[in-house]
């Protein structure tokens, strides 16, 4: 089987030795989106979004709207109504016709996410993604949040730089989720989910970041891509205030002996944001699943 990985996927795979966990898994990867999961979209307030800038820079952001803002209008395809706000830096990306996307829609309530990506067309109200890849993923490692306000106004870009200020390496070494996309040639861009206790991202440096990859569902689309190209774009949304960190730069995986991994990050270039129409959500309680990772 080939089929839904690429030779990165495949590689990382046969290294840690989950071929058959990852072909029995990849089953599920389809194009079309699902009943169930058109009813979910259509009940999220926000949607992670991740793509390149017109510089080929990896980011990912954060979109947010009334529930129904993000809804299937087709079996192969998503309609998003908006975009991010001015100043984001895939603000150009997410209005141009064939740009690469990938999406995640997580659902803090209820510990649920979704991934789709795809192909964008521009539409009179926001964007469309055309399906490539639609499927679930297991609820390991998401936080469990209630929401508890809306705030329509907002600052919008608070700081841009090249590397972590104090206050942002606090953000990260406070983080328990994180939203990390990726892109390999000629196989578009994933967007994944990140998630542990606090301090789980080592900062390093103000320009160097690591964290774990703890056990998975086997399918290492965000590792492959890694393999193939080491562009990426890190999301740390600020859950209590509403605030995005948004970092672009490159990453690549380390191995160790005993079959543990960890992913180290290189900051290229920062971008701290408060976005309009922002939704403020709980403390967590955080995954059970966390007791039990291994490194």
């Amino acid at each position: 089987m080939g089929g839904v990985y690429h030779w990165g996927s495949l590689a990382v795979q046969e290294r840690v030795g989950v071929r058959g966990p990852a072909e029995h898994v990849g089953r599920s990867i389809g194009t079309g989106i699902r009943d169930v999961a058109a009813a979910f979209l259509e009940l999220q307030p926000h949607l992670v979004v991740g793509a390149a800038d017109d510089a080929g820079r990896m980011w990912a952001t954060l979109l947010t709207g009334s529930p129904g803002f993000v809804r299937a209008t087709g079996a192969h395809r998503v309609a998003v109504t908006g975009g991010p706000p001015a100043g984001d830096p895939l603000a150009g990306a997410l209005v141009t016709a064939g740009t690469r996307v990938g999406t995640i829609a997580l659902d803090p309530r209820t510990r649920r996410r979704m991934r789709l990506n795809g192909t964008l067309t521009a539409t009179p109200r926001g964007f469309a993604v055309e399906a490539e890849q639609v499927f679930a993923n297991c609820p390991k490692y998401l936080q469990q949040r209630q929401p508890l306000e809306h705030v329509a106004d907002g600052a919008g870009v608070v700081h841009l730089g090249d590397a972590l200020t104090p206050g942002q390496v606090r953000t990260v070494r406070g983080a328990d989720t994180f939203f990390v996309t990726t892109t390999a040639e000629g196989d578009g861009v994933d967007a994944s989910h990140r998630g542990g206790l606090p301090g789980f991202v080592e900062v390093l440096s103000p320009v160097e970041l690591a964290w774990p990859d703890y056990a998975g569902n086997a399918m290492f689309l965000t590792l492959g891509n890694l393999m193939t190209d080491p562009r990426a774009g890190l999301l740390f949304p600020d859950w209590e205030s509403g605030a995005v960190l948004q970092l672009s730069g490159r990453a690549r995986t380390e191995f160790a002996p005993d079959g543990g991994r960890r992913t180290r990050f290189r900051v290229e270039s920062v971008v701290e944001a408060v976005h309009p129409g922002r939704l403020l959500w709980s403390t967590p309680e955080y995954s059970p699943h966390l007791g039990s990772t291994t490194r």
